[in-house]
């Protein structure tokens, strides 16, 4: 598969990805565990059909020691063991916040978010899921491919 365009070509967009690249940066600096961030990112790509975004949210959760498992098993996080129920609480705001068209984020999910994560986490959990639609969905709408990212492949977008 190739890309019908690769952004970087595109002044404008090359901008726009760096500008978006670096306002993902707080996440970074954020309470809500790296691991836990990828996961809820991997599983937006997965909704999404992003093949790019499940290959860096993949690989980046490996690298910050999510094991096979627990990776193999996001898209059924709800018919499997292997995540606390805050997991899955950030999980089902993932999905909730990604498929805002069938019903929103429903008032259990949010409880559930509320009961398990704090003010700032919360804020980290809605500005994740935000961000990586929109990266889902550049992504998808140039075809760009998974399988060849590296870890901490684009810090070189920092400011």
């Amino acid at each position: 598969m190739e890309p019908r365009f690769h952004l970087f070509d595109s002044p404008t967009a090359a901008k726009v990805a760096k500008r978006f690249y670096n306002v993902s940066l707080p996440l970074e600096q954020s309470t809500l565990p790296k691991a836990l961030r990828e996961l809820v990112a991997l599983r937006v790509g997965q909704i999404n059909g992003c093949g790019f975004c499940v290959d860096i949210h993949g690989t980046e959760a490996a690298a910050a020691g999510e094991t096979a498992a627990r990776l193999n098993l996001v898209a059924v996080w709800r018919h499997s063991t292997v995540f606390t129920e805050a997991e899955r609480a950030a999980l089902a705001l993932a999905e909730e916040g990604t498929r805002l068209g069938d019903h929103g984020v429903s008032d259990a999910t949010w409880a559930a978010v509320r009961e398990h994560y704090d003010d700032d986490q919360v804020g980290a959990l809605v500005c994740l899921v935000a961000l990586i639609n929109a990266a889902t969905r550049m992504n998808v709408i140039v075809r760009n491919p998974g399988g060849s990212y590296e870890p901490g492949m684009f810090a070189g977008l920092a400011n």
